[in-house]
């Protein structure tokens, strides 16, 4: 974004950088960690928050900060903010309560435990940033609506594959062509992998390997458009998306003639993906627009005759862009991408295997379930189970491989804030998501 760049010099010229609280120092955020220390004048970490202090120590020693000190009260993480000392504790809550900190941002890949995050954070009147697809996409139209109660911008980050989309949506339809389809492009889809089949991919970039699961059985991208699908108010063509296979390295211009226009070129669009197209790991839009001049020039452009016309942005860059995204929402009110109303599209729990009554359901990324986005008029009609409300549950009955789930399939486990806050999501959106369908 070109004008953040300009406002946070001008924040640094000034003395006063904008100061964030990270919660979770995994992968990720040791790179948002390095990012904000070696490339982002105006903007500061203040803090980190893990449930060990070694790796949110380790996450600033990488990023090249010393005099690192831990804090266990709220007026210890004040002096340290005072002194300019990066901060580290096993306290999220302190984080979310400090005074001088502009924003949270949340990198924990967690259901439960990110839902408390984001809620005492939007209590405390701070800015939300999460790369947590799976928390944006099971209840962000409830925490979003919280947010804007309070004042606070809550928002998923630039850099993900939501955020990139929705910049790309956000310029197509700001030159009058109207997005039909929002697409991302993947470089393997299938559903049955587990961590054993991906054990040895995750090793060799150091990331964990139910983390890498998720991207290969789809749950991850179900969650990433059901996000989109929620910011936009597009849905999906079928349960699962259409998802085509193209040779590898098709251009997209051309592998988008796989998905058919007939579902989505009226109407309020749909939300999908492509397996094997390049540029990847891309995303797309397909738009279109009436004017006959505006397609004259379109074709002049060589974008083609119409009626589809496809954008697409080459790569999406995660953590070297979630600092644009805390500085829009702190310094602009701007979201990245938030969920514009009531739930479009969620994603929800299929067996990857035969599952036997009594089974216990494993966590994303695991042996036992998939995700696969269904429109949320359905998945409340048919009261289909969550992907994220998943874990934990016990099932009463035994579930065929790639048959869907539902809460009369399962005992929920007792005291998750996840259900409560997805019993207050249906409660408050009811009516609307009936309206849908």
């Amino acid at each position: 974004m070109i004008i953040v760049d300009t406002a946070l010099r001008a924040r640094a010229q000034a003395g006063r950088p904008l100061r964030v609280g990270m919660v979770g120092a995994g992968f990720m955020g040791r790179g948002v960690a390095l990012q904000i220390a070696t490339a982002v004048p105006g903007m500061r970490l203040a803090a980190i928050a893990h449930h060990r202090l070694e790796p949110a120590r380790q996450a600033f020693v990488e990023a090249g900060q010393g005099d690192i000190r831990p804090v266990e009260t709220a007026g210890a993480l004040q002096a340290a903010m005072a002194a300019g000392q990066p901060a580290i504790t096993e306290d999220w809550r302190l984080l979310c309560a400090a005074e001088g900190i502009d924003a949270i941002l949340e990198v924990t890949g967690s259901i439960d435990y990110a839902a408390a995050v984001v809620s005492a954070a939007i209590e405390n009147g701070k800015h939300v940033i999460l790369m947590n697809a799976e928390l944006d996409g099971t209840v962000g139209p409830l925490l979003k609506q919280r947010a804007d109660a309070a004042g606070v911008v809550y928002t998923n980050v630039d850099g993900d594959q939501p955020g990139v989309t929705m910049n790309l949506y956000r310029f197509v339809r700001g030159i009058g062509v109207r997005p039909v389809l929002c697409g991302n492009i993947k470089g393997l889809h299938d559903p049955y992998r587990n961590p054993t089949t991906q054990e040895g991919f995750a090793r060799k970039w150091g990331q964990k390997a139910h983390m890498v699961t998720t991207f290969a059985d789809g749950t991850k991208v179900s969650f990433e458009q059901a996000v989109i699908a929620n910011a936009t108010g597009m849905r999906v063509g079928r349960r699962g998306m259409f998802g085509p296979t193209v040779a590898a390295g098709t251009p997209i211009d051309e592998a988008v003639k796989s998905l058919p226009a007939e579902a989505f070129i009226n109407g309020p669009g749909i939300v999908d993906y492509v397996v094997g197209a390049a540029p990847g790991p891309g995303v797309f839009v397909l738009g279109t627009i009436e004017h006959p001049a505006q397609r004259h020039y379109l074709n002049l452009y060589k974008l083609g005759e119409g009626p589809l016309y496809c954008f697409h942005t080459p790569y999406h860059l995660c953590h070297f862009e979630v600092p644009n995204t805390i500085a829009r929402a702190v310094l602009f009110g701007d979201a990245a991408i938030a969920p514009a109303g009531a739930p479009s599209v969620e994603v929800i729990a299929t067996a990857k295997t035969d599952l036997k009554a009594g089974d216990v359901l494993d966590d994303l990324g695991h042996y036992m379930t998939y995700g696969q986005c269904e429109n949320a008029d359905v998945v409340r009609r048919e009261r289909l189970l969550p992907m994220a409300v998943a874990p934990g549950c016990r099932l009463r009955r035994g579930i065929a491989k790639d048959q869907v789930l539902r809460y009369a399939d399962v005992e929920v486990p007792a005291g998750r804030l996840i259900d409560r806050l997805r019993q207050e999501q249906d409660s408050l959106f009811a009516g609307r998501i009936a309206a849908v369908a």
